[in-house]
């Protein structure tokens, strides 16, 4: 943000945009109390009628500020103050003014959304082009260590794999331990807030499941008739199965595929979950070769994941918290790492992607996870939850692609180390991938 307001000076709008209850208003307002000699924020979820009304006639951009300065009680000043349109996706119509509010160059501005390019909210509209773009996702590991305190794991851990050397028995079961507990509480600022106000789980499942409720009532007001909502429910349902793709013939039977293409795009850019295509011949430029019909859905925040997994009950208690976070609960945890990872490589900038080949006999496949493109080579990336001798298929798609091939990670549960070709990366050092 500030190598924004440095370098751009003004020439464009900042849009910060992502999921609701990420945190987005609150460290806007923190930069420009900070930056700003003075600041005007505009919350369009609340706003008075006649703010809105000011952006429909931008004929007179005179009388809009002065207007401002009454209504806000506060002084503007020429290159030395900012005008913040929070939840802007609520009226569109300053969105659009944005190309002349910029041109204008008297002060800078920043806006806030969510959901922010859905149709339904820009169709009349013409999206400026005059807008610098930030994405803000949940808090990653490190910043969720910061936020209890602790300012040195992460960085030791970029030395330990620097240098190669695992970490050693004790030292590796604390820091799966703390992976766990931020896989648990996950990355969502207000849910953090409760763990460390409370030390109490169910607490923190509270405040989790009311983000869940107020997402499914963003995804019911785009699509009245539940199917999207429906979608976005059997996430973990689908997950658990196993299966090599997300099948919306069993969420919503009668409903062929691709009717909901689209639906698909509006919950990625919703930014409560994660896509992850299939690429049908992998190869550097993966976006190429992406199978819009074959694809699979994560969570766009763990914690989140792990309550929704359990909303056929009223409440998450503390037990059923304290056995995952000791990986004692008698489940399948697989899709819950699964889910940790797509956050993690998303969180990094990655466009995720997966790769499924069909055996000889039957209608089975081998599956390799993710798969992230560098410089001229592919990634191939296998997930374990537990066990890791056997890896069937990053090895078969190591050997039909061998000559597109860079490094070759196995994400688990266990220490670092190296066999042959093979970095088995212990879930928490992911994010130096």
């Amino acid at each position: 943000m500030l190598d924004w307001k440095n370098k751009r000076k003004g020439e464009t709008a900042l849009l910060i945009k992502g999921a609701r209850r990420i945190g987005k208003s609150t460290i806007v307002r923190q930069f420009v109390e900070n930056e700003y000699e003075s600041y005007i924020f505009i919350d369009f979820s609340n706003a008075k009628k006649e703010v809105f009304e000011l952006f429909e006639d931008l004929s007179d951009l005179d009388y809009i500020f002065m207007r401002l300065q009454v209504i806000y009680n506060v002084k503007l000043i020429e290159r030395k103050s900012a005008i913040v349109f929070d939840e802007v996706q609520k009226q569109p119509y300053a969105r659009q003014a944005i190309k002349h509010l910029v041109a204008d160059g008297r002060y800078d501005f920043l806006e806030t959304g969510s959901l922010i390019s859905i149709k339904k909210n820009v169709k009349d509209i013409i999206l400026p082009s005059e807008e610098s773009k930030l994405t803000m996702y949940p808090m990653d590991f490190e910043e969720f260590r910061w936020a209890l305190g602790d300012n040195a794991t992460v960085d030791l851990l970029r030395m330990f794999l620097e240098k190669m050397k695992p970490l050693g028995d004790a030292a590796h079961r604390k820091v799966m331990r703390d992976f766990r507990l931020y896989m648990l509480v996950g990355g969502m600022p207000q849910a953090v807030s409760k763990y460390l106000e409370t030390n109490n789980m169910a607490e923190v499942d509270i405040t989790k499941r009311e983000i869940l409720a107020l997402y499914e009532d963003d995804l019911i007001k785009l699509d009245d008739s539940g199917k999207t909502s429906a979608i976005f429910k059997a996430i973990p349902a689908q997950l658990s199965k196993g299966i090599s793709r997300y099948q919306v013939m069993s969420v919503l039977p009668n409903n062929a595929p691709s009717r909901f293409y689209e639906t698909i795009y509006e919950l990625a850019d919703s930014m409560t979950v994660n896509v992850v295509f299939h690429s049908d011949d992998p190869n550097v430029g993966l976006a190429l070769t992406k199978d819009t019909s074959r694809y699979k859905l994560f969570l766009g925040d763990t914690g989140l994941f792990v309550t929704q997994i359990f909303m056929d009950k009223d409440a998450t208690d503390n037990v059923i918290y304290n056995k995952l976070l000791s990986d004692k609960l008698n489940t399948n945890l697989g899709y819950i790492y699964e889910n940790m990872v797509s956050q993690i490589f998303r969180t990094s900038g990655y466009e995720l992607f997966y790769h499924t080949i069909k055996k000889n006999e039957g209608k089975s496949y081998y599956e390799v996870d993710f798969l992230l493109s560098k410089g001229n080579k592919l990634i191939p990336v296998e997930v374990k939850s537990s066990g890791y001798k056997s890896h069937t298929s990053l090895d078969r798609f190591c050997e039909k692609f061998s000559d597109r091939i860079g490094k070759k990670y196995i994400v688990y549960t266990k220490d670092l180390k190296k066999e042959g070709d093979i970095l088995y990366l212990p879930i928490y050092m992911a994010m130096f991938i």
